[in-house]
């Protein structure tokens, strides 16, 4: 629909965190090859992708989630460090822990460079004979044994048909007859100053981190260090405000930055508790904040991936292989079941 490179989605944006730490054990698993992919896409491009930074992990001690996760990552054996109380302060400057939060840190964790890798996909796949056909708006698909997609440019036919159109996806998968529980929310994605430059930058080894949600109910904190804007944090909250994609710049609720203020001048103190810069991305959500890996549940040549809800953009390589095995009719290389879309057959909708 749009021409590349654009910020209209949810993928866009100079940075991500990949990380391990991971209360599923299949997101772990998925990792660990994710990893490898990454690592094959930067020599291949020759472009690096990843910076190694260190995840921070906070949560409440005693809290069911971060009690899995600590028990996951020692069960993988993923390299970690756990900060006591009385150590933290020396560990890791400028961050007030919250009372009654335990915390540690997931090291091989860090930054991917979203903007930079997908340029390089994009390249590698051009080189390779590969063409994207990017502007062009998808008006029909009709499904059968050669699966036809009209745009507004031409028709295209195929033996499968792989979607992963982000907050577009039910839009798309209309025409297939199928609906899928999503939920497309904005996201404010805020940048705070720093009040002494350099204070949580990559530069001083400043960690990413998450803040893992106090009550039910309510979602986590997330930051990276100072890197695409000097002397910037970005720091978001993990959720934003339901909206229609097309009409994301009409949603201004600010709720999310409220809480976000209230945090900064709590526990980052060396951050002006006023965002500096504003941007926006969406999340497509399902309501289990897991996945859509799977076939259609008509049409098994069409392979749909969907409702990454804010958290897939580090599995992108491996979310590619598996889709990509999908849809030529090989068995995935990893369980694809929690992702399924018979999880949702109460939600799902089909009219054909």
């Amino acid at each position: 629909m749009f021409v590349l490179p654009h910020s209209r989605g949810s993928s866009h944006g100079q940075t991500r965190i990949i990380r391990k730490a991971y209360e599923e054990n299949v997101y772990i698993q998925m990792m660990q090859e994710s990893y490898e992919l990454w690592a094959q896409l930067e020599e291949e491009a020759g472009v690096e992708l990843y910076r190694r930074t260190g995840l921070l992990v906070m949560g409440p001690e005693n809290s069911e989630g971060f009690s899995c996760l600590q028990a996951t990552m020692q069960s993988h054996k993923i390299p970690r460090v756990v900060l006591e109380k009385q150590e933290f302060r020396q560990h890791i400057p400028n961050v007030n822990l919250t009372d009654g939060n335990g915390a540690l840190i997931d090291t091989n964790a860090g930054v991917l460079y979203a903007d930079r890798a997908l340029r390089a996909v994009q390249r590698l796949f051009q080189s390779s004979e590969g063409v994207i056909k990017d502007g062009e708006k998808v008006i029909d698909i009709t499904p059968g044994a050669v699966v036809t997609v009209t745009t507004g440019s031409g028709v295209y036919r195929g033996r499968s048909l792989v979607i992963t159109a982000g907050p577009w996806a039910n839009r798309l998968l209309t025409h297939t007859g199928l609906q899928l529980p999503l939920k497309v929310v904005k996201i404010n994605v805020c940048y705070w100053k720093e009040k002494i430059p350099g204070t949580y930058s990559v530069s001083q080894r400043f960690p990413c981190f998450i803040q893992m949600e106090p009550k039910e109910g309510e979602y986590d904190i997330y930051g990276l260090p100072s890197n695409e804007y000097p002397g910037l944090m970005k720091v978001c909250y993990h959720m934003g405000s339901e909206t229609e994609p097309d009409e994301r710049d009409k949603q201004t609720d600010r709720g999310d930055i409220d809480i976000l203020m209230r945090y900064i001048t709590r526990c980052l103190p060396g951050l002006v508790p006023v965002p500096a810069v504003v941007e926006t991305c969406m999340y497509t959500v399902t309501p289990d904040h897991h996945f859509v890996l799977d076939s259609h549940p008509t049409y098994g040549n069409i392979i749909i991936g969907a409702g990454f809800s804010g958290h897939g953009f580090k599995f992108g390589p491996i979310i590619g292989k598996v889709l990509s095995q999908l849809a030529m009719g090989q068995v995935p290389s990893h369980d694809l079941s929690p992702f399924g879309i018979r999880r949702f057959q109460s939600h799902a909708r089909s009219s054909l």
